[in-house]
């Protein structure tokens, strides 16, 4: 992976929760490039086509957000792939998931998430949770080198 010249990469079928968590960036005065994946077919064919054209992309993003309950490939899945890649398994990856289920949490640990956070239904402590995210992903956390 030679890199992407964007920071955030967002897969989130519901459009609902994709600008919730665009107006909280903007709010926040976000200037990070964002890419909203629609599904996990998308996210596999965005972080793993043979499309050549694809293949220079700039610096990898700091963050993927990533939903479960996604159309075509699910979120179990997109991350497996990521974190059985070579080149995408240090991507730091957070799970944001409307799922309290305990299966979902275990099966995202053991496929190797960095973080899992359940999203508030209240758009008040949503908008608290991806900003504290936001702080934490973006401007506290180191995340490794470039290979």
């Amino acid at each position: 992976m030679s890199g992407f010249p964007i920071d955030i990469v967002i897969v989130e079928d519901n459009p609902a929760d994709a600008e919730l968590l665009m107006r909280v960036f903007k709010k926040h005065n976000v200037a990070n490039k964002i890419t909203i994946l629609k599904d996990g077919a998308e996210a596999i064919d965005f972080f793993f086509s043979s499309d050549e054209s694809k293949k220079s992309r700039g610096p990898r993003p700091m963050v993927v957000i990533l939903d479960l309950k996604l159309p075509k490939v699910n979120g179990i899945e997109v991350l497996r792939r990521l974190k059985s890649d070579e080149e995408t398994r240090k991507l730091p990856v957070v799970v944001l998931t409307s799922s309290r289920e305990e299966r979902d949490l275990e099966d995202s640990y053991s496929s190797g998430v960095n973080s899992y956070v359940t999203k508030p239904i209240k758009f008040e402590e949503f908008a608290k949770v991806v900003s504290e995210m936001e702080m934490y992903w973006l401007l506290i956390n180191k995340p490794p080198a470039v290979e």
